[in-house]
């Protein structure tokens, strides 16, 4: 400890553990700088990074001389008691790659702590805080993840990182030799180090940093995928990445990266992957914690499921869709054995029997009040003509009011209705086709929004999937005030000024042409 004294009284202490780098400056003043951005100091909001002291050279207590000034020795003392670089590294493996924080670093071990120093950010990791380690390989694919647990997480500025993201070349083999005593070896790490090592880096790396921190490694488990891998592709968040299925937790990796342990969990809902335009090859997997934080994990490939069931089933997670025996071993997702799908493989399924087709376009009459669902007693002959045909009670509620108009005022017998096949099936009308002369219509605030902020969103989001763009810019607008919407709300009252302007010409040019129409066409 390096204590202060103003007077008598103890001003303030500071640890020389702490204590990075130290350095003079000129000759009479020395910078201490600190470890940031390390677990011991991430849940604090202010960290000390750097204190200077001057030393004058009619200090009493480092006394100096002509050739080394008491600041020297004030300097060297520091030196001789801080953790300034004194303690040799165990091994350094250059070069990694690290996705969380991202960004390469020199990985140093140390015996008491681990380093990983980058070209901006220096963090140092007591191996107090390391809970755990993780080595999963990435399926089909040359790379292995080693994932680093905290508790504390390390911190860079106001982000806080519970996991570091270590990303290896499976195939890679390098050799090590250990910078330790025979003695240490032979009494501390007895049987847990070797005095060099050759193989695979991650198992390496992996082998020396268990041994050094005494923290578990987890390995993939019993799950396989249907193409034999540790892990299902999946997007949490708008991010793609690996779902690990393990033994007492899942992992979805590499950003963000989040653990989820078994006991946590209160319930799992397969769910169908509902999304414009899509098919249905694709299922969501919603994982609800006990605290209820839900954790939605997407655009999983429909020939998962019955892996994915089948292992959700045998660890006796609480699955809410699951009927009563529909916990079948054997589970095909593409049979037509009614007997043998359980009811979310139903829900997926009912999903690719659907029609993609859009609804047929109907107009609403000023006078007719009705509720779109109001089947106001109605005979629907028309909505199941066919007797081997199941209705689709989804997509005829959306035709009802266009049958109730018809059928109370317009209605052709049925033998001469034009808009039917000869076995009863509606036509598809043809869309009406827009004017090229028409005027653009007006764009709103949120319109002109979107486009000044779109691309930004894109930078500001990697890898953000097209339909989550509109959905952060919307929230953004929702959280704007008034003062900072106004730019683009003076810009939608200008526009629509044109709009109105250019309609108002539009119709005069039409009423012109249909007047000389008119002139033409008489006698």
């Amino acid at each position: 400890m390096l204590a202060f004294k103003a007077g008598s009284k103890q001003a303030f202490e500071l640890s020389l553990a702490d204590v990075s780098q130290t350095q003079m400056q000129g000759k009479n003043d020395v910078l201490l700088e600190f470890h940031v951005d390390d677990a011991t100091g991430a849940n604090e909001k202010d960290s000390l990074m750097e204190i200077s002291f001057h030393i004058p050279n009619s200090n009493t207590q480092f006394v100096g001389d002509e050739n080394r000034p008491s600041a020297q020795v004030f300097h060297d003392k520091i030196m001789s008691m801080a953790d300034v670089d004194a303690e040799e590294a165990v091994v350094t493996f250059d070069g990694i790659a690290i996705l969380t924080p991202r960004g390469r670093y020199s990985v140093e071990l140390h015996l008491s702590f681990l380093r990983l120093q980058g070209q901006a950010n220096d963090f140092k990791i007591q191996y107090s805080s390391v809970v755990r380690l993780f080595c999963l390989p990435k399926s089909n694919q040359p790379h292995t993840f080693v994932v680093i647990t905290l508790d504390p997480p390390i911190r860079k500025g106001q982000t806080l990182y519970p996991h570091i993201v270590m990303q290896f070349e499976t195939d890679y083999v390098v050799e090590s030799t250990l910078s330790l005593s025979e003695e240490l070896l032979l009494t501390k790490y007895k049987d847990k180090l070797e005095s060099s090592y050759k193989g695979l880096i991650h198992d390496v790396f992996t082998n020396i940093l268990r041994a050094l921190s005494s923290a578990k490694v987890t390995r993939p488990g019993k799950f396989r995928s249907c193409q034999d891998g540790y892990a299902v592709k999946s997007s949490l968040k708008a991010e793609d990445g690996i779902l690990y299925p393990l033994e007492k937790s899942f992992f979805f990796l590499p950003k963000p990266p989040t653990l989820i342990l078994h006991e946590e969990i209160d319930y799992v809902e397969f769910q169908r992957h509902v999304v414009a335009g899509s098919n249905m090859h694709y299922f969501d997997l919603l994982v609800k914690l006990k605290t209820d934080q839900e954790h939605l994990f997407r655009n999983i490939q429909r020939s998962e499921y019955t892996n994915l069931f089948d292992f959700i089933s045998a660890k006796g997670l609480k699955i809410v869709n699951a009927a009563d025996g529909a916990n079948q071993p054997s589970i095909a997702p593409l049979s037509s054995d009614d007997e043998n799908v359980d009811p979310h493989m139903n829900r997926i399924k009912d999903a690719q029997d659907e029609s993609d087709e859009e609804d047929e376009d109907f107009v609403l009459d000023k006078d007719d009040g009705g509720s779109p669902t109001d089947d106001s007693g109605e005979d629907h002959s028309d909505g199941s003509v066919s007797g081997d045909e199941k209705e689709k009670p989804a997509k005829k509620e959306k035709k009802d009011p266009a049958s109730s108009k018809a059928s109370s005022s317009k209605k052709k017998p049925k033998d001469g209705d034009e808009d039917e096949d000869e076995d009863g099936s509606k036509k598809k009308k043809p869309k009406r086709k827009k004017d090229p002369n028409a005027p653009k219509r007006a764009m709103s605030g949120f319109i002109f929004f979107s486009q000044a902020e779109r691309e930004n969103t894109k930078k500001d989001n990697p890898g953000i999937a097209f339909l989550d763009i509109g959905k952060v810019l919307g929230e953004r607008w929702r959280n704007m005030s008034a003062e900072e919407k106004e730019p683009y709300e003076a810009k939608a009252r200008a526009d629509k000024k044109r709009y109105l302007a250019a309609l108002d010409d539009y119709k005069n040019a039409l009423a012109a042409i249909s007047y000389s129409g008119d002139e033409s066409d008489s006698p």
